[in-house]
């Protein structure tokens, strides 16, 4: 029995910055982040949005354009490192918004759970899922991925900014994709990316060495959430190289084969943080799969960095970018990291494309290499079913990225600064976050979400 994707929904924010007037902005020439990096705009949420607002709309669509029976949906599973809760899931918040929307109690018996672990939490769900409808064949499991990437002003990750989610239903016999039983990983535990509690003492925000109460804390330290990370950018890439390099050899050796395992894939979807991270990080893995191996590891290390450099300007490695990566790219330049969507929207992405050329691609192999700091990859493989145009005939992925509103910097800025007071464009036919509770004790920072019609 085959089991995968049957259908994918998106819900991306709906303003942006260009890449290029944030590079004016802080003394960067354009073409080093649009040409080097492949960056072209950055989305960013509208003060009314944040992941459970993105989870839900991305999920909202799925429901409605597949006209769903909520009795068959068995799980909803979300990936995201944007949780609004250390407690409470963003998939107990979808519950609640389905339900409100389409009926009480229509999901009563439906499991739910976030699966946290950076920007691969999205594929955990999905390999939970598959390994369930495997088991449960007539049941329907949903898989959700939601994020902010947001990162502080003026630092190395800026222009990498995006939000947005989508909304993917597993099933048997899927009409867009059905994975490979062999998933190959490799994990390893690292300080290249990170989002830790952070502290301030209580007497550098008051003054007063006494530790009395403040705003109710009776902590002599202040514990501070950012959603802004911690990275070491060249390192996290070591990392990302690293981790891809060993689970891809892997799964060689899961599927016992001599052959390069790449030119059976029509497409390689990776994850993203930038457009053209995977054209980066892959050569290494091109070189040492080669049929005439171009680098044997027993360089030392200059060499070796000298002959992958050499080897990513050639004209072959350009062919295969463009052959097998480009198409992913596409989505990422306009919208930003995703980071647990991020590889999804590149598989969505790379549809779309050969939706929009005309290209048949049935029956062909498709190469997963995703990453999550901290680090773990997983990569696997899956196969395109005959269905897969008519799955995804309706999405219109490009046609609504162009629709994206752009804002002007000093809009920008009072964004990131949380100093704009009303949303920048008005909200239709989408949840909203309608209020956070600030004066019922037991109720302090509830957030209530509405449908905006």
């Amino acid at each position: 029995m085959k089991t995968g994707i049957d259908s994918i929904s998106f819900d991306v924010a709906k303003i942006h910055l260009p890449i290029k007037t944030l590079a004016k902005a802080r003394n960067i020439e354009p073409e080093k982040l649009e040409k080097g990096l492949g960056l072209i705009k950055m989305t960013l949420p509208d003060l009314h949005q944040d992941s459970v607002v993105f989870a839900a709309n991305a999920l909202t669509k799925l429901i409605q354009e597949n006209n769903l029976n909520f009795s068959e949906i068995a799980r909803i599973y979300v990936g995201t490192e944007s949780s609004i809760d250390s407690s409470k899931p963003i998939s107990s918040f979808l519950i609640a918004l389905m339900e409100q929307k389409f009926g009480e109690n229509i999901l009563s018996e439906c499991d739910v759970v976030d699966f946290t672990f950076a920007c691969i939490g999205g594929v955990d769900a999905l390999q939970n899922c598959l390994d369930y409808v495997k088991l449960n064949s007539t049941k329907k499991a949903i898989v959700v991925t939601t994020d902010f990437a947001k990162y502080d002003l003026n630092s190395t990750g800026e222009y990498t900014q995006g939000a947005g989610a989508l909304a993917m239903l597993i099933t048997s016999d899927p009409r867009i994709i059905a994975f490979d039983n062999n998933w190959a990983t490799s994990t390893k535990g690292v300080f290249d990316f990170f989002k830790p509690y952070r502290t301030i003492s209580k007497k550098a925000i008051t003054g007063n060495s006494t530790n009395e109460p403040w705003f109710d804390n009776l902590e002599d330290e202040i514990e501070i959430h950012k959603d802004q990370p911690v990275f070491d950018g060249q390192y996290s890439n070591q990392c990302y190289m690293d981790r891809i390099r060993n689970a891809y050899f892997s799964l060689k050796k899961l599927k016992n084969t001599n052959e390069t395992i790449y030119k059976s894939w029509e497409s390689i979807i990776m994850h993203l943080p930038y457009a053209f991270q995977g054209r980066r990080m892959l050569s290494e893995i091109y070189a040492l799969d080669a049929e005439n191996k171009m680098i044997s590891g027993d360089e030392d290390a200059t060499e070796y960095q000298n002959k992958l450099k050499g080897i990513s300007k050639s004209e072959d490695f350009q062919n295969f970018v463009h052959n097998k990566l480009m198409p992913a790219e596409l989505a990422s330049s306009l919208i930003g990291n995703l980071y647990t969507g991020s590889i999804f929207m590149g598989l969505l992405s790379t549809l779309s494309h050969f939706y929009d050329t005309a290209k048949e691609i049935t029956d062909s192999k498709f190469g997963f290499l995703a990453y999550g700091s901290g680090s773990k990859s997983k990569v696997f493989e899956g196969t395109i079913q005959p269905d897969w145009r008519a799955a995804i005939a309706g999405i219109k992925l490009f046609e609504t990225l162009e629709e994206s509103f752009e804002i002007d910097f000093p809009t920008y800025e009072k964004l990131h600064k949380k100093e704009q007071k009303q949303s920048i464009q008005l909200p239709k036919k989408e949840w909203v976050l309608d209020r956070i509770e600030k004066e019922i004790p037991n109720l302090l920072g509830a957030r209530y979400y509405k449908w905006i019609d």
